[in-house]
């Protein structure tokens, strides 16, 4: 078993017994992603409690009636925490509810200038509907006038557009457990492509479960599977992908992972 796995992207305060989450699989440390006030706040008090979790703290573009001036205020004071080494996840979706452009954008912008205030990484979520790229678009319409903020390409999807983007501006990209799947030709692609010192892996548990997992809960600790997929694609040793993916989580998110046993 490979020491020192780091799960760069999942939602630990959704799984039912959190605690016991970590370690599995040989993982070593992983980052809560607070997407929403409640979550956010869950999220800082698991990396609090545990060595190995760090936390994120947002709104996601889904659930932009979290964009108060309250819970604004909130997240602001949430992002001077010690422990949060990043801002989202934030971005644009278009799969559910594309009339929420407005209050998406609104959002985003105001976390691409908290990311650039406060020198942490912004997560970025974008979604479309299968054959449609309006989100992608869009996004792309708004990032060029933040060439400061660094960027985290979260769950990446294969756009063309959006990589050719991210490679110019040196931006991390993370790939999740549906770089496995049958049908998707375009992020494996793109896992093919991205620089290994920009390359990222992640869960999103408990979402997105990798093969030979797919169709069950997703676990931080099945970001090995996905490691595994991405070093054959590669044609590279999982150990060497490791030590590159642990060490570009480190250098992105300012980590030190804790000592053996903590």
């Amino acid at each position: 078993m490979l020491p020192g796995m780091i799960d760069t992207h999942c939602h630990l305060d959704y799984l039912d017994a959190p605690a016991s989450a970590r370690g599995e699989l040989g993982l070593s440390g992983m980052v809560c992603i607070g997407a929403g006030i409640q979550h956010a706040r869950s999220a800082v008090a698991l990396a609090e409690q545990f060595p190995d979790v760090w936390a994120t703290v947002g709104i996601h573009p889904t659930g932009t009636e979290d964009d108060t001036p309250e819970h604004r205020a909130e997240l602001e004071r949430l992002a001077e925490h010690p422990r949060v080494v990043g801002i989202g996840e934030s971005g644009l979706d278009d799969y559910w509810d594309a009339g929420q452009r407005p209050q998406q954008l609104a959002a985003l912008e105001w976390q691409l200038d908290l990311a650039g205030r406060t020198g942490k990484p912004l997560v970025i979520h974008v979604r479309d509907k299968r054959g449609e790229d309006s989100a992608h678009r869009g996004l792309l319409d708004v990032l060029p006038h933040w060439e400061h903020v660094r960027l985290i390409l979260h769950c990446f999807s294969g756009n063309r557009d959006l990589l050719a983007y991210g490679l110019e501006q040196g931006h991390h990209f993370s790939f999740a457990g549906n770089v496995t799947y049958k049908n998707a030709p375009e992020i494996q692609a793109a896992a093919r492509e991205v620089p290994l010192d920009r390359l990222l892996l992640e869960t999103d548990a408990p979402f997105l479960a990798p093969v030979p997992k797919r169709g069950k809960p997703n676990r931080p600790g099945y970001v090995r599977h996905t490691l595994e997929f991405v070093a054959a694609l590669r044609g590279l040793d999982p150990a060497e992908l490791e030590a590159q993916t642990t060490h570009n989580a480190q250098r992105v998110y300012s980590l030190t992972l804790p000592a053996a046993g903590a």
